[in-house]
């Protein structure tokens, strides 16, 4: 199966301060469940809530930095760093500091409503 994906669907972020998402692959722009592969920009200031998702999140920072909180302690991942974390881990993603950031995120399987499991 070929797709050709002529432009990503923006999707509403969860969490403070705008934070955009562009999905390329996924539920949404492609109707693939297998994976899902978005581009993300967020503002300084951005925090989600924090979640235990059922897929494992590749994260690859293009520009700034992200902070990703985890039950053992918080790693700051800079432009050109990545970041795996396991479906099952806890985790809250922000981006406190100056500039933003702006990353590719890609989850296995595809990000859904239903396997994220943010925190009440």
């Amino acid at each position: 199966m070929i797709q050709h994906i002529k432009s990503p669907s923006t999707i509403k972020a969860a969490g403070t301060g705008g934070k955009i998402i562009e999905e390329f692959f996924g539920r949404v722009n492609s109707d693939t469940s297998e994976v899902s592969i978005a581009r993300m920009t967020s503002p300084q200031g951005w925090v989600e809530p924090g979640q235990r998702p059922e897929f494992n999140e590749y994260t690859l920072v293009l520009k700034g930095s992200l902070k990703v909180a985890t039950r053992e302690g918080e790693i700051i991942v800079s432009a050109g760093q990545a970041i795996l974390t396991g479906s099952g881990d806890w985790v809250q993603y922000s981006s406190p500091f100056e500039g933003g950031a702006e990353y590719v995120a890609v989850c296995l399987p595809a990000f859904g409503m239903d396997l994220v499991k943010r925190d009440e």
